[in-house]
């Protein structure tokens, strides 16, 4: 049952009223793009707006912020909403905003409170069943995210996200703790069939393994063992795909003399293990991310072409080539004959 609404426009004797008065604190509105209200008098709604921005600060959050009273009553969610009971977010409470920011998108000065890019992630409407000091349950009505919510509190400005639902996609399944790698075989020629091929210059680096999940990254290496990831690569990495749970597979390779993770298969994405999904499938999944950064790339991969492939591997300098039937399951662990490491030929200096 919906919560009946009582008297609106409380005050915060705290700020003398003004609930609005940290926020303006925090920001200078000759420096911020934010919207920062001058008047102390708060429009009111239908206390029924909620939005989700996402938050790329120095650590990718996401805000979450509900139409309260005249403001929108906000909390920081490092890992997003959870999107089953059986997982509770930390949700760090943070000042109230003002109703306008419920629109706001665009870039916050680094040096500034909150520096960097906001996003709207979400937004719609939501119905309250309680709203206390302590606890606070909201139906959520979004386009992303909708469900029955609760937010209660532990200690200092910590609270807790909590989903009373049923999971919001019953067929989802979590990222796996680890994923030991599939492995080709060593052959000495090309496949003669190469239409049925795909080809990878083989980069020489160490395998590494990332598992990407509410922004954040850990990583496994070529025996499926926890290892640490290069320095900020992680961070960068988790914040490229934000709320998108994927593994992703590849080789920490030093290219023009820089580490870089060259990324060429993507295991698990949205949810979803795609073991079974052919390579070819697989390898147009992993296009469509779009991953690219400055200590990261989608390595190219070039159907039914191997001869050219390995002669510029030859060329480059890299060590080979490996070859990918187009049709092959991913096999975790599994040296298999669906892929092949084929040594490029030496060129005299």
């Amino acid at each position: 049952m919906t919560e009946k609404k009582g008297k609106k426009g409380k005050k915060d004797a705290r700020n003398g009223g003004d609930r609005l008065a940290e926020y303006r604190g925090r920001r200078d509105p000759r420096k911020t793009p934010e919207p920062v209200p001058e008047e102390k008098a708060l429009p009111h709604g239908d206390d029924d707006t909620f939005v989700v921005q996402e938050h790329h600060a120095s650590s990718l959050h996401w805000d979450l912020r509900f139409e309260r009273d005249g403001v929108l009553v906000s909390w920081a969610v490092p890992k997003g909403l959870p999107w089953s009971p059986k997982t509770n977010h930390l949700a760090v409470h943070t000042e109230d905003h003002p109703l306008e920011y419920a629109t706001f998108e665009g870039d916050i000065p680094r040096d500034e409170y909150g520096g960097g890019k906001v996003t709207i992630w979400d937004r719609g409407t939501y119905e309250t069943e309680k709203w206390s000091e302590r606890e606070v349950k909201v139906v959520i009505h979004g386009s992303r995210v909708s469900g029955r919510y609760v937010l209660f509190k532990t200690r200092g400005k910590n609270w807790m996200i909590h989903r009373m639902d049923p999971p919001a996609d019953p067929d989802a399944e979590p990222l796996p703790e680890a994923l030991r790698p599939m492995r080709p075989v060593r052959r000495a020629r090309l496949p003669r069939d190469q239409d049925a091929w795909g080809f990878e210059f083989a980069w020489g680096g160490r395998r590494l393994l990332a598992y990407v999940e509410g922004g954040r990254t850990r990583f496994t290496d070529g025996r499926g063992r926890p290892v640490d990831g290069p320095g900020g690569l992680g961070s960068r990495l988790g914040g490229r795909l934000g709320a998108r749970p994927a593994v992703l597979d590849g080789e920490l390779a030093v290219l023009d003399g820089r580490e870089t993770y060259m990324i060429f298969d993507v295991p698990h994405l949205d949810g979803r293990p795609l073991l079974d999904v052919p390579y070819r499938e697989r390898r147009a999944r992993l296009d469509e991310l779009d991953l690219s950064g400055p200590a990261w790339q989608t390595a190219p991969w070039y159907p039914g072409d191997g001869a050219a492939v390995r002669e510029t591997a030859a060329d480059q300098g890299l060590p080979g080539v490996l070859a990918k039937r187009l049709d092959s399951p991913y096999e975790p662990g599994e040296e298999s004959g669906a892929w092949r490491l084929i040594e490029a030929p030496s060129r005299k200096r």
